[in-house]
């Protein structure tokens, strides 16, 4: 039979007409929504093959009652742990024949925005939020719709989240810089008041000062140092730090991104790594078991598995009680310390 030519995309009648069956036959086998005859189904098949027929997703979403997509939001572009996350997601997805549908946000507008846009039923199944602080408006807004939500590396007393102990691993790093026998030991984080409202980088800085209070050691702002997230801003604040008259002899870097920017001061200055000065990070992205980074863990591919799990779970079982899944930290000491 000869091909039909079509202005516009074929649709399920075209597809019908060629099969030689109706239009819900074709609709059934596209959505496997009910069985249909081998025979029928193999000419519908055939059908669509020849026709390079692609389903709606809109007509499928709707005749199915799902979208097939879950929404993500979080500023993948400037946190390296965000992307290893991202692949236990990813992962797992492909698993479930879902897609997603990433916003990356860096500016409360466009964190804004991109709730607007995936907060509805018609654009995603449920929505997951990393690193992104939510506010009770926020919450409200998604639970009017009643779009299944949860949370990675940020809290709501009212929504699922996966997470770990942010103090816990500021604890860890400063204490290991403690039993390698520093006392002066400096601080690299995020500025206090960043616009998304992120908080990992308080709860470490939290962590290191109560390590020193439990080691008899007075926390000194003067080797604290905090600026915009960055491998840049990370070096320019150290070279501050490795200029003072008495420098601290080891470095707690919020983040491993943080920590190859300490590593980048000290060789400007031509400080020996780790003879004058420790450094430690945070995360254990790729880069750091390259660069033999010292740093605290946390198992970021198992996190991003774990956060769909729970969400698929909230999907499947409609309202329940919030449910916090907190992953252990890991020290990995390695030859910058």
């Amino acid at each position: 039979m000869a091909e039909q030519s079509h202005r516009n995309p074929p649709s399920i009648r075209d597809v019908a007409e060629r099969a030689g069956v109706s239009p819900a036959t074709v609709s059934r086998v596209v959505n496997n929504t009910a069985r249909v005859a081998p025979a029928k189904a193999e000419q519908v098949q055939r059908a669509i093959g020849e026709l390079g027929f692609r389903p709606s997703s809109l007509a499928r979403a709707l005749s199915l009652g799902r979208t097939g997509t879950i929404g993500v939001i979080a500023p993948f572009f400037t946190h390296l742990g965000t992307m290893g996350r991202l692949r236990g997601i990813t992962d797992r997805t492909a698993s479930e024949d879902y897609e997603l549908m990433i916003f990356d946000v860096q500016t409360p507008k466009q964190r804004d925005d991109a709730l607007r846009k995936l907060a509805r039923r018609d654009r995603v199944d449920a929505l997951l939020v990393i690193s992104v602080p939510l506010g009770d408006d926020d919450v409200t807004r998604l639970r009017h719709d009643a779009l299944p939500v949860v949370l990675v590396d940020v809290a709501h007393p009212t929504v699922s989240r996966v997470t770990i102990d942010d103090v816990g691993g500021g604890r860890l790093a400063t204490e290991h810089l403690l039993d390698r026998g520093h006392t002066r030991i400096g601080f690299i984080g995020d500025e206090a008041h960043r616009p998304l409202g992120l908080t990992s980088s308080d709860l470490r800085l939290d962590g290191y000062r109560k390590a020193l209070g439990a080691a008899g050691i007075a926390a000194d702002d003067a080797f604290v140092r905090r600026g915009p997230h960055g491998r840049d801003s990370a070096r320019e604040l150290s070279a501050e730090l490795l200029a003072l008259p008495e420098p601290p002899t080891a470095i707690f870097a919020a983040s491993d991104l943080q920590a190859i920017g300490v590593l980048e001061a000290a060789q400007a200055a031509g400080v020996d790594v780790p003879g004058r000065l420790a450094v430690i990070g945070f995360d254990d992205i790729d880069f750091a078991e390259i660069l033999g980074l010292t740093t605290v863990r946390q198992p970021l591919a198992e996190i991003g598995a774990d956060a769909i799990e729970l969400l698929m779970a909230e999907m499947a079982g409609g309202e329940r009680e919030p449910v916090e899944i907190v992953h252990p930290l890991t020290l990995i000491p390695r030859r910058t310390t």
